[in-house]
């Protein structure tokens, strides 16, 4: 009975221990497999997740884009309201007018105009700017 004792226990030792090897067999592999697919499904949905910060954003730029183009827009408007205004109001004060080309006149920052004469050849006054003065004329 003794013996048949050990048998028994050698023979459901032997048994757990194929057992445990059958599961470690077959059951490793069929566990990496479904660690590397979740893993994928996790790199699928960061990569999705992603694509949809990516496209956001580029929404978000678009729509900026937009009201920026709106405001320039308004801005314009308004530039060109100020300016009819102005041009409509100076239009009709020619006193006004006159009195800037005055002013501008004797500001001392008058300019040199040289108009074409018959042939085309522009008058110039380079003998006035290049000679010295007389001392006689110098104040």
């Amino acid at each position: 009975m003794k013996n048949q004792f050990k048998i028994s226990q050698i023979l459901l030792t032997l048994g757990v221990v194929i057992l445990a090897s059958l599961i470690l067999l077959f059951g490793v592999p069929i566990y990496k497999v479904w660690q590397q697919e979740m893993t994928g499904k996790a790199e699928l949905s960061r990569a999705e997740q992603n694509r949809q910060i990516r496209i956001q954003e580029a929404k978000a730029k678009k729509e900026a884009a937009v009201f920026e183009a709106e405001a320039e827009v308004e801005r314009a408007k308004g530039v060109a309201q100020a300016n009819k205004i102005i041009g409509e109001s100076l239009n009709e004060n020619e006193n006004y007018l006159r009195y800037l080309w005055i002013q501008s006149l004797n500001d001392g920052n008058a300019e040199t105009i040289y108009v074409p004469t018959e042939a085309n050849l522009p008058i110039l006054e380079a003998d006035r700017f290049s000679q010295p003065k007389k001392k006689g004329s110098e104040k």
